[in-house]
C-alpha cells in the first residue's frame, strides 16, 4: 500500500513547476473559486452561510489588513485584532504573505472571495518566515486567541514532532469551545510524517488534494490484468480516451534505436537516458522521434530504482517544440520487468485525464498512534488561488491551503448551528466527506486520506451527528470479534430513525454486523483469518436523504493483551502464541495522553494505578526472538486509584526500576536504623 502511494512523490515537483509558472501578480484567477465550488459552498451562499458572527484566529505570518479583500486593523476591519510575537509591540501585519493566503481562502472578502467571507479575523504572527516557528509562540497565540473568544483556530504552521505544549494547549482550548483547525504537514508521501499540531487527537488535521483545475492530471498504464502505477511528464495533455496498442521496445528512443523497428501506430516502451557515456538524450527528443516513426504513446522507465519525474521541455526553451504524443514514466523495476515479458502480441492500455480528487504527494500521512486516525480528512491545497501581499493574488500549493477550507466550512457550521461543540463540527465535516481514489478508482488508504474530501454541501443539507467520527478495532489470533460503539444525535431533536448500515474492506476475511437501540449503534468486526496487519474500512451508515462515512482501521495482532480493572488498579497479562521473554506496558490516559508504564514477563503479570476517570489506552510492545511486536487494548475507567506518592510505580516509574528504587530505599532505611541503633 505504501508503495503504490511512494510512486507520486515527485508529483508536487509538478505542482511547483506550474506554480512557478504562474503569474504572482495575476489579477482574479478562478483558483480558489473553484476550490470553492469542489467543496460545495454554492448552497450555503444561498442560505446566507457565509460566516456572520463568527471569528478565526490565524495563527501564521499576520495577516495584511491593507489588502482590499482584507482591509482594516481593529474593531471596524476586517483583521478586528491580534498579536505580534516575533516583533513584540507592532501590529500582526505580515510580510512573508502565507498568512495573507491563508486569511484569503478562509475570509477574503471583496474582488475575491473566501470560504466564509462575513467571518471577522484575528491575526497571530508566530513567524516572518513561515518555516522557522517557535513552539512557545504557537502556544502563547492559542491562549491569547482563547482570552479574544474566537470560535475557530487555523494554524497552518508546525514542527514535525511531537510537542506536549502545544497539544496541551489546543486541548484546553477545545475544552473551552473552540474548533481547532491544523494543516497534516508537507512531508508526504512518507507514513507517520506528522507532527504536532496535525497529531493532535483534539484538532482536525486537514491533508491536501488536487483542486479541480485543469493541471490535476493523472495516468493510467495497464498491461493485460497489471496496473502499473506511472506519471504523466509536464507538458502533455489529458487524452479523449485511452489508446489501445502492441507494446513494442525501443531501447533509448534515439533515431538509430527507431529505424530499424516498425513502431508505427505502437506504445513505445524506452529507456532513460543513454547506454553511451556522456551522452544525453532529452525527453523531448525521445517524445519526437517516437512521433517522427508514428509511435501512438511513449513510456520511459527509470534507469535506477524507483520512479521519476520528468518534463518535456529542449535544452533552450525558445526552440518551439511542442509534444504530440502522450508521454509518462515508469520505475526501474516495473520497466525492466515487462521489457522482460514483451512478446509480438503484448498490448497495452495508456490513458490520461484530469482528477481532482487524488492525494497531493506532499500531504503528510498518518499513522500517528494505534488508537485513534489521523489525518481527519482532506481538502484541496494544489493550485489554491488567494490574495497575497501588496493587494495582489497567486496561486500557492501545500496543506497549509487545504486546512483554511475546513476552517472556512467550520465557520459556516457554526453559524447555522451556533455553540456546536467541536467533537460534533468535527464529526459533520468528517463524516459527510466524497472518497478520495488513485487514478484507477481505488480508495487512498485511511491514513493518507482520512475519511475523504472536504463536501460543505452535505455536510449542511445532514442532520446526524454521529460520534466518534471514527472507529479502530482490537482483535488478535485469540480474540476474534470486538464490538465499538457510536452514538447519533438529531441536530433538529428529532427520533433517531432506523439506519441502515454497510461495511466495506480492503480485506476479505473481515466480517461485520450492527445492532441499533434508539440512539446507540454497536458495530462489530470479526476476523477469520488469524492474518496480523492494519487494514482499513468504512463503515457507511445512511438516512432518508444523507451517507456518513465513518473511517474505521482494525488491527489484527498475534498477541492478546488482558486488562483487569480492581479498585482503581490495572492488572495486565499477555497471551501470545511466540517465544517471548518480555513485554513493556504503556498506559496512556486518553484524554491528556499523560503515559505510565510497566513491564511483565511470561512468569509475572504487573498493575498500573488509574488516578483520573476515563478512557485509557494500552500498549504492549513484546519482545519475541530479538523482535518487536504489538498488542492492544482499551480500557474504561469508572474507579481511581488513592495516590501514594512513597510508590515510585505510581508516579510513573516503569515496574523494573520500581523495584530497583524500591530495594534501594530499603536498603538505605536499614542502614539508616543499624546506624541509628550503634549510635544509640
Amino acid at each position: 500500500m505504501v508503495n503504490r502511494l511512494l510512486i507520486f512523490s515527485l508529483f508536487f515537483i509538478f505542482c511547483l513547476f506550474l506554480f512557478v509558472s504562474e503569474s504572482n501578480e495575476q489579477k482574479i484567477s478562478n483558483g480558489l473559486q473553484k476550490s470553492i465550488e469542489l467543496v460545495g459552498t454554492k448552497d450555503a451562499r444561498l442560505d446566507g452561510l457565509e460566516g456572520q458572527g463568527i471569528k478565526i484566529g490565524v495563527i501564521d505570518t499576520g495577516i495584511d489588513y491593507n489588502h482590499p479583500d482584507l482591509l482594516g486593523y481593529g474593531p471596524s476591519g476586517k483583521v478586528s485584532g491580534g498579536y505580534d510575537y516575533v516583533n513584540a509591540g507592532k501590529e500582526p501585519l505580515d510580510t512573508n504573505g502565507h498568512g495573507t493566503e491563508v486569511a484569503g481562502i478562509i475570509s477574503g472578502d471583496g474582488n475575491f472571495t473566501g470560504i466564509a467571507p462575513k467571518a471577522r479575523l484575528y491575526a497571530y504572527e508566530v513567524s516572518s518566515t513561515g518555516e522557522a516557528v517557535s513552539s512557545d509562540y504557537i502556544v502563547r497565540a492559542i491562549q491569547q486567541a482563547v482570552q479574544d473568544g474566537v470560535n475557530v483556530i487555523n494554524i497552518s504552521l508546525g514542527i514535525n514532532k511531537t510537542n506536549d505544549q502545544i497539544d496541551n494547549a489546543i486541548d484546553n482550548a477545545v475544552k473551552k469551545g473552540i474548533v481547532v483547525v491544523v494543516a497534516a504537514g508537507n512531508n508526504g508521501p512518507q507514513t507517520d510524517t506528522i507532527g504536532s499540531p496535525g497529531k493532535d487527537i483534539n484538532a482536525i488535521t486537514v491533508g491536501a488534494t488536487y483542486n479541480n483545475l485543469t493541471s490535476s492530471m493523472v495516468a493510467t498504464f495497464e498491461v493485460g490484468k497489471k496496473q502499473y502505477q506511472v506519471l504523466p511528464m509536464v507538458g502533455v495533455s489529458n487524452l479523449p480516451g485511452p489508446i489501445q496498442s502492441r507494446i513494442v521496445y525501443g531501447g533509448y528512443g534515439r533515431v538509430e534505436d527507431l529505424q530499424k523497428l516498425d513502431v508505427k501506430n505502437s506504445i513505445l516502451l524506452e529507456e532513460r537516458g543513454s547506454n553511451i557515456k556522456g551522452q544525453k538524450v532529452y525527453f523531448s527528443e525521445k517524445e519526437k522521434n517516437a512521433a517522427d516513426f508514428g509511435a501512438k504513446a511513449l513510456v520511459v522507465f527509470n534507469n535506477e530504482s524507483g520512479i521519476f519525474f520528468g518534463e518535456l521541455v529542449e535544452p533552450n526553451k525558445t526552440s518551439g517544440y511542442t509534444p504530440r504524443i502522450p508521454v509518462i514514466s515508469m520505475s526501474g523495476e516495473d520497466g525492466l520487468a515487462l521489457k522482460s515479458a514483451l512478446t509480438a502480441d503484448t498490448v497495452g492500455s495508456l490513458n490520461m485525464f484530469y482528477h481532482p480528487d487524488f492525494m497531493a504527494s506532499f500531504s503528510s500521512q498518518g499513522p500517528v498512534s494505534p488508537f485513534y486516525i489521523k489525518p481527519d480528512l482532506v481538502a484541496p491545497g494544489v493550485f489554491v488561488n488567494s490574495t497575497t501581499l501588496g493587494g495582489k493574488y497567486n496561486l500557492t500549493s501545500g496543506t497549509s491551503f487545504a486546512a483554511p477550507h475546513v476552517a472556512g466550512a467550520a465557520a459556516i457550521i457554526l453559524q447555522k448551528y451556533p455553540g456546536l461543540p467541536p467533537a460534533d463540527v468535527a464529526s459533520l465535516l468528517a463524516t459527510t466527506t466524497d472518497p478520495v481514489t488513485d487514478a484507477y478508482g481505488k480508495l487512498f488508504p485511511i491514513y493518507a486520506a482520512g475519511s475523504g474530501r472536504l463536501n460543505i454541501t452535505r455536510a449542511l443539507e445532514s442532520n446526524l451527528i454521529v460520534t466518534p467520527h471514527s472507529l479502530v478495532f482490537y482483535l488478535s489470533f485469540d480474540n476474534q470479534t470486538q464490538t465499538r460503539t457510536l452514538y447519533i444525535r438529531a441536530l433538529d431533536g428529532s427520533a433517531i430513525p432506523r439506519l441502515k448500515a454497510g461495511f466495506s474492506s480492503n480485506e476479505s476475511s473481515l466480517s461485520f454486523d450492527y445492532s441499533q437501540s434508539n440512539d446507540v449503534l454497536n458495530v462489530k468486526i470479526s476476523d477469520s483469518a488469524r492474518k496480523s496487519g492494519n487494514y482499513d474500512g468504512f463503515l457507511t451508515l445512511t438516512d432518508s436523504k444523507t451517507a456518513y462515512r465513518i473511517p474505521i482501521v482494525i488491527h489484527v495482532t498475534r498477541g492478546t493483551l488482558l486488562v483487569e480493572q480492581k479498585n482503581g488498579t490495572l492488572y495486565f497479562s499477555l497471551d501470545y502464541p511466540g517465544n517471548w521473554s518480555y513485554a513493556k506496558i504503556s498506559l496512556i490516559e486518553a484524554e491528556t495522553g499523560k503515559t505510565t508504564s510497566a513491564s511483565i514477563t511470561p512468569q509475572d503479570t504487573s498493575f498500573l494505578p488509574a488516578y483520573e476517570k476515563g478512557q485509557y489506552w494500552v500498549l504492549a510492545q513484546i519482545t519475541d526472538s530479538n523482535k518487536t511486536d504489538e498488542a492492544y487494548q482499551t480500557v474504561l475507567v469508572s474507579q481511581t486509584s488513592q495516590r501514594n506518592m512513597l510508590n515510585p510505580q505510581n508516579i510513573g516509574i516503569p515496574t523494573k526500576q520500581a523495584a530497583i528504587i524500591s530495594g534501594i530505599i530499603a536498603v538505605t532505611t536499614i542502614v539508616g536504623l543499624a546506624a541509628r541503633r550503634k549510635r544509640n
